[in-house]
């Protein structure tokens, strides 16, 4: 049975089906049940009615005995046994006529007509119950009986047409719900089967985004996650080309000096040189590796933080002289610009540190001698600022959206001006999303990018300068 159920469109048609029969079974015990009703008493008041006509007859005649006669003969048409109740007669009281009522007429019953009331009843026989009224005359009573097979055969037909009215609507009802299902589950089979495409690496798979809302809103969300991952794996594969240029340069040079000093080939004044170069290969290859090994970290949230009440405006002056001397080193102009009141985070210190870093990196890089690169915090909107800017090339407005997106920047600008791993940004982005804040670039006012980290306040902002008038 559950192989049988095991699809969508079986348990829809399963579902519809049983439903169906329930409603048709309960209306249709209901409904027999109030027709039956129905038909019993329209027979006892139609039994009632000729019993009643008969009485009128018999008043009517020129004799009580002429009378009982003709209404004797009126009843004879019709499916009604009729029995005469006589009494004061030399033998007491007499019952003639048919077998039916005269078997029916009880002792008590007969008191009852004799004493000239009338009857109406309802008494079990052999083949089932039978209607039974008796009217009084002045010259006896006049009994009716009819089975009740035969008073409600009428509307025994109309019961059991309405039993075959409800299985052809149970039937229908059947047929509407297996077409119903099978037009639910057909994009459902077919987002199936396109999942299956995607899991199995096809990436151009597309579904019709129609059906029901939920049916649609599913393929809509099927097709996005088809663009979504070939987006992705597109990125991924520029990403590992990217870092394999970036190893294979280094490790290119480690290895040509490496084979020259093992053939002898660099005299010995040059070994120092070499040296000094091999070690900066491998520092190179060491700073890719430790971004590299940095991003998957933040990635997969592999990095704990250790959040604490963190002062900017300390933070930024401790790292100040830091900052101006690798400046000054390139003869760049350092600016710090620190906030005007006291502004605190909740943050990581070591973590927030390393993401400023490497936004300064980033900017001394692109800026050349003589121009500024200008570190600071400030409120906006309730919030937490750190920038920095420089008065670098700048930016094309269409990179700004995607600066932090891992060798975006680096593959565009390799060549052009001097470039780092290209992931430094996408760590930065990364050590902000933990932290619950937002980076942003946009352009700067010295000519150059504005790289701006945005912040939950931790402490509320309060004025160091005194209300006007005080």
């Amino acid at each position: 049975m559950k192989g049988l159920l095991s699809t969508l469109g079986a348990r829809v048609t399963a579902l519809t089906l049983a439903v169906v029969l329930a409603t048709a079974t309960v209306g249709s015990i209901a409904a027999v049940l109030l027709v039956q009703r129905a038909n019993d008493a329209a027979a006892a008041r139609s039994l009632a009615a000729t019993a009643d006509v008969a009485q009128s007859l018999a008043t009517l005649a020129t004799s009580p005995e002429l009378g009982l006669a003709r209404a004797k003969r009126a009843l004879d048409g019709v499916q009604v046994q009729v029995a005469i109740v006589r009494s004061g007669t030399p033998r007491g009281t007499v019952v003639t006529g048919d077998p039916l009522p005269r078997r029916l007429l009880t002792e008590a019953v007969l008191a009852q007509l004799v004493a000239g009331q009338d009857v109406s009843l309802r008494v079990p026989d052999d083949d089932g119950q039978v209607f039974l009224e008796g009217r009084a005359t002045e010259a006896g009573a006049i009994v009716l009986a009819q089975r009740r097979s035969d008073a409600v055969a009428l509307g025994q037909d109309a019961v059991a047409r309405m039993r075959w009215a409800f299985a052809l609507v149970a039937l229908v009802s059947v047929l509407v719900g297996w077409a119903v299902s099978r037009r639910m589950t057909t994009p459902l089979r077919r987002m199936a089967a396109a999942a299956g495409d995607l899991a199995s690496g096809a990436r151009d798979v597309a579904v019709p985004e129609s059906g029901p809302a939920e049916v649609a809103a599913v393929g809509a969300a099927l097709n996005e996650l088809a663009r979504s991952l070939a987006h992705s794996e597109a990125r991924q594969r520029e990403f590992l080309l990217s870092v394999s240029h970036d190893l294979r340069t280094p490790l290119t040079a480690v290895t040509g000096y490496a084979e020259s000093l093992a053939d002898g080939v660099i005299p010995p004044e040059g070994v120092a040189e070499v040296g000094r170069i091999v070690g900066a290969e491998a520092a190179r290859l060491d700073r890719l590796v430790q971004d590299l090994l940095d991003l998957a970290r933040l990635d997969a949230h592999e990095v704990t933080l250790t959040m604490a009440a963190v002062d900017l405006a300390g933070l930024l002056a401790s790292a100040e002289p830091v900052w101006r001397r690798r400046c000054d080193a390139v003869g760049v102009a350092f600016g710090l610009e620190l906030p005007a009141v006291p502004l605190v985070v909740t943050a990581d210190p070591d973590r927030l540190r390393q993401a400023l870093d490497g936004l300064v990196d980033n900017a001394l890089r692109a800026t050349p001698a003589g121009r500024p690169v200008i570190v600071g915090a400030h409120t906006e909107s309730g919030y937490a600022v750190l920038e920095v800017r420089d008065g670098g090339p700048g930016l094309a407005p269409e990179d700004f959206p995607v600066a932090f997106e891992r060798s975006v920047l680096h593959e565009r600008y390799r060549g052009v001006r001097e470039v780092g791993t290209g992931l430094g940004l996408a760590i930065v982005a990364r050590i902000v999303a933990r932290h619950g804040g937002t980076v942003a670039a946009r352009p700067a006012p010295e000519g150059g990018a504005c790289f701006a980290i945005t912040l939950p306040v931790a402490t509320p902002i309060v004025p160091t300068t005194s209300p006007v008038g005080q």
